[in-house]
């Protein structure tokens, strides 16, 4: 359970005692706690902060009692661990905590350590905090040729724990550890890695499911364009996951500066996965989709299987050749031909098929199929059309 804890007022409470019959242990406010000497602050986990902060603390000979209060910061009392690290001689290694008790009626916890000799010892204390927390954004820049991009990944610290930490080293849960200070409500955005030189795949995909229509009146389809990351080394990264994270997105104009295209949240991208870029539609790749046939054929009783072909005109006005991914959802496209259903669709691939290759084995699935169109470059801004065919046979329908 988190509770709410307050940094200014944290102190350390010190007591020696005789262990001799009738004395009494009282809890007294020495000094303040002792400036930190180190602070890590791990922000691997994506939901809990945890800090390990470590002091200097002054023991005296004997039972000592250590008092961590708070107020007005959200730690996670059950996650408060104390360990005794070492000290000056053999202080810390004589040093040993015996209990851990809870003040009733208050955020703090007391600690009872028995030290052999005085001195001061070496401890940690690490927790779970709530209110310290992280987020990701990237910055590409696109080659002209949109080719090649450099990506730049950064950290956003916001500090609202009604704590100040100073100079903190900062692990991310990859990458090298960083240093930086961390202040009382403040909030930081800091530079984790750059990518200067990742290779990047621009694709065009009409997809009448996910993206719809351009002119429905005219049959005509948006075609989605992005850029494709391929997390790996071959790529240019690889090294550890991309987070989830808003990614703003430029390209070079020629003149020694760049252009805004637009910004997309990128998924969250394990190494080997890819991170598509939504930049917008394009409205030099002109797709026109219609159902050439329909047909059904009745094979017993009221089992039939529907023949469909799917018509594309496809023209491509950009004066370099694309590829256009063209991907159709069977269950809707089922379901649009010949009522709504429940059950999963079953289909083969027709003989009149006439996109190269096939299928994309990859990326079809039992509920999609995925296909590439290959388009020529326009000359003289003329395009020249393409068509290509999609042959289905939705089977055991009723």
């Amino acid at each position: 359970m988190m509770r709410y804890l307050s940094s200014s007022r944290v102190l350390l409470m010190l007591l020696g005692v005789t262990l001799s019959l009738g004395e009494v242990e009282a809890r007294i406010k020495l000094i303040t706690l002792p400036a930190r000497e180190r602070v890590e602050v791990q922000l691997d986990h994506p939901r809990a902060t945890l800090v390990e902060e470590e002091r200097l603390v002054p023991l005296v000979k004997g039972l000592n009692q250590v008092d961590f209060s708070w107020a007005n910061t959200r730690i996670d009392a059950d996650s408060i661990v104390f360990r005794v690290l070492g000290g000056a001689g053999k202080v810390g290694k004589q040093a040993k905590v015996l209990a851990v008790s809870y003040p009733p009626g208050e955020n703090a916890l007391v600690w009872s350590v028995y030290a052999s000799r005085p001195g001061s010892a070496r401890v940690r204390i690490s927790y779970l905090l709530g209110n310290l927390d992280k987020s990701f954004s990237y910055r590409a820049i696109a080659s002209r040729d949109e080719q090649r991009l450099v990506l730049s990944q950064y950290l956003k610290l916001r500090n609202l724990a009604n704590e100040s930490f100073g100079e903190s080293g900062i692990f991310i849960g990859h990458g090298k550890r960083l240093v930086k200070p961390i202040g009382l409500n403040e909030t930081r955005e800091m530079l984790i890695r750059r990518y200067p030189d990742v290779p990047v795949r621009k694709t065009y995909t009409a997809d009448l499911s996910a993206i719809g229509y351009q002119v429905k009146k005219e049959k005509k389809l948006r075609v989605a364009m992005h850029y494709v990351l391929e997390n790996d080394k071959a790529h240019g990264l690889g090294e550890a996951p991309l987070p989830y994270g808003k990614v703003r997105i430029f390209q070079q104009d020629g003149h020694g500066g760049s252009a805004f295209l637009g910004e997309d949240w990128g998924k969250f991208t394990a190494p080997g996965d890819r991170m598509p870029l939504y930049l917008g539609v394009a409205r030099d790749v002109v797709v026109k989709r219609t159902i050439e046939r329909n047909k059904r054929r009745r094979i017993t009783g009221n089992l039939f299987h529907q023949d469909v072909v799917v018509r594309y005109e496809v023209e491509n006005f950009k004066p370099e050749a694309v590829t256009l991914d063209v991907v159709e959802n069977l269950e809707q496209l089922r379901n649009r031909l010949l009522g709504g259903k429940r059950r999963v669709v079953e289909w083969a691939l027709g003989k009149e098929t006439s996109f190269p290759g096939g299928p994309d084995r990859e990326k079809t699935r039992a509920e999609r199929v995925v296909l590439h169109a290959p388009l020529p470059a326009a000359a003289d801004g003329k395009a020249e059309k393409k068509i290509y065919k999609l042959h289905l046979v939705l089977k055991n329908e009723w």
